[in-house]
């Protein structure tokens, strides 16, 4: 695992609360797994989009730090194409599609399975600033 990923994942409680579990990360590339509960639902008896997303975020967040360059998200996007439900399993990949020395370009497939059921772009802005851990 990554030294960098475990310093971020250790202080991220939101993640934690998520019950993310990292699969594979490595510099430009990472995959969370996470059971879908309960009370992550919405009113239409569907889980939360805010869940998929939040999801496919922290994915984006350990991709392109991973590298050693603190990176923040600027602009984020999501599809959602399949409705989650509680107990479901759910998988992000995330993917670096583009690097540059200021920007980077990642896309992130939410799976359940071999469904697919969100879609996730975010673009990150490379601050000079590295990780010291």
């Amino acid at each position: 695992m990554n030294r960098i990923v475990d310093h971020m994942y250790t202080g991220d409680p939101f993640s934690q609360w998520l019950g993310i579990r990292r699969i594979a990360e490595g510099e430009g590339h990472c995959t969370l797994e996470m059971t879908v509960r309960p009370e992550m639902g919405n009113g239409f008896g569907i889980t939360h989009g805010a869940i998929t997303y939040a999801l496919a975020d922290s994915a984006l967040a350990f991709a392109s730090n991973a590298r050693g360059r603190k990176a923040l998200s600027i602009e984020t996007s999501i599809n959602h194409l399949k409705p989650v439900l509680s107990g479901d399993v759910i998988t992000a990949t995330a993917e670096e599609i583009s690097l540059g020395h200021k920007l980077g370009i990642y896309h992130i497939r939410i799976t359940r399975g071999e469904d697919l059921v969100a879609l996730f772009k975010g673009i990150v802005y490379r601050k000079e600033e590295e990780w010291n851990v």
